[in-house]
């Protein structure tokens, strides 16, 4: 643990006292550098709840007091993707791997006796003070569990949305879930939502299988119990192929099998997951052409200040399913805990209590 100097947030800024962060996989993912040109030392940490502790120079909608969430990507409300329908790219605010710093001046709020510490995905919430982008917070409901609720700022929205906005598959259809770690799992939750009368999960550790069944999976497939590619073991299951399929894992394999695992005619596969850099995909042409359909996904698709509330809402209803994501809670000081419970497979979301 270091002691950090967090500045006073700028025009368009906030600074919030995060009460509630998670772990989520892209912070052990850029954590070992495998996506981006490595930037160090930087603070981590993406998945978060808080309050509002001041705000900068032209800020209206927010105030010291506000419950929000910190989103890694961002919606300004006025750029062309903004005010679409079918985006959610915000062309100031969208995500950046590789910035460190802040929109305003180009420079850091975090520092250690005057040197610099930079910023990770705009939020850096492993910190018990943080400054934001106000573009990049979304208000909620301040009678809303924080410890709950901070878990849709980035994996279950991701996932939820990937299958709900993007996938969007009909009630009775066969869907194909790869991965089936927090964003997969979610997915899957949305597969079940939507109705579908067969999810597949598909994984490479058989211990996620029985817990999966709580988010409505009903068969697994684990592609090292077969000789031939997945894909066409899904092919056989489905006669043909399923009809939607989600894949989160980030391995391109992955991303293959589930496009190619998908009915000709009318499937449709999501990519969710983030590959690593030098990656590439390659598919025969052939599998467009016999009207398969290929997109990809960025936070579900939904709107962070736009749509983040209306989910929160959702729990607040009890339309939407929390607690089953929730496996362990730790204290900040106790944070490589998290680190180990998610290498080891042993954890969907680990609630990390700052004040602890």
């Amino acid at each position: 643990m270091e002691e950090v100097e967090v500045a006073p947030p700028q025009a368009m800024e906030v600074r919030l006292k995060i009460l509630f962060t998670t772990l989520c996989h892209s912070d052990v993912y850029f954590w070992e550098a495998k996506g981006q040109t490595p930037l160090f030392p930087r603070i981590f940490g993406h998945e978060a709840g808080g309050i509002v502790e001041s705000v900068g120079e032209g800020i209206t909608e927010l105030k010291a007091g506000d419950h929000v969430l910190p989103v890694f990507t961002g919606e300004c409300k006025e750029c062309r993707h903004c005010t679409s329908e079918e985006s959610n790219m915000c062309d100031l605010l969208r995500v950046n791997t590789e910035r460190g710093v802040m929109l305003s001046d180009g420079k850091s709020r975090f520092s250690i006796k005057g040197n610099p510490i930079y910023h990770f995905l705009g939020t850096s919430t492993f910190s018990e003070y943080t400054v934001v982008h106000s573009g990049c917070v979304a208000k909620i409901n301040p009678a809303a569990p924080l410890h709950k609720v901070c878990v849709l700022s980035c994996g279950i929205s991701t996932g939820l949305g990937a299958t709900l906005n993007v996938a969007k598959p009909k009630k009775g259809s066969t869907v194909a879930i790869f991965g089936l770690g927090a964003v997969g799992l979610a997915a899957a939750e949305g597969a079940r939502i939507a109705g579908a009368s067969r999810i597949i999960g598909v994984d490479l550790n058989p211990k996620r299988f029985d817990g999966a069944k709580k988010f409505g999976v009903t068969e697994f497939v684990n592609p090292k119990d077969h000789e031939k590619p997945v894909q066409e073991v899904i092919a056989e299951m489905t006669d043909g192929g399923v009809d939607r399929s989600v894949e989160c894992t980030g391995s391109v394999d992955a991303m293959i099998s589930a496009f190619e695992c998908v009915h000709d005619g009318w499937g449709v596969a999501v990519l969710v997951g983030v590959p690593n850099k030098d990656d590439a995909f390659k598919t025969h042409p052939f599998n467009f052409l016999s009207e398969r359909t290929l997109k990809g996904t960025f936070f579900g698709n939904f709107k962070p200040r736009s749509d983040i509330p209306t989910l929160v809402e959702k729990y607040m209803n009890k339309e939407l399913d929390l607690e089953k994501f929730l496996t362990h809670e730790i204290g900040f000081t106790e944070i490589n805990k998290a680190f180990d419970y998610m290498l080891k497979g042993e954890s969907i979301r680990c609630i990390i209590r700052m004040d602890a």
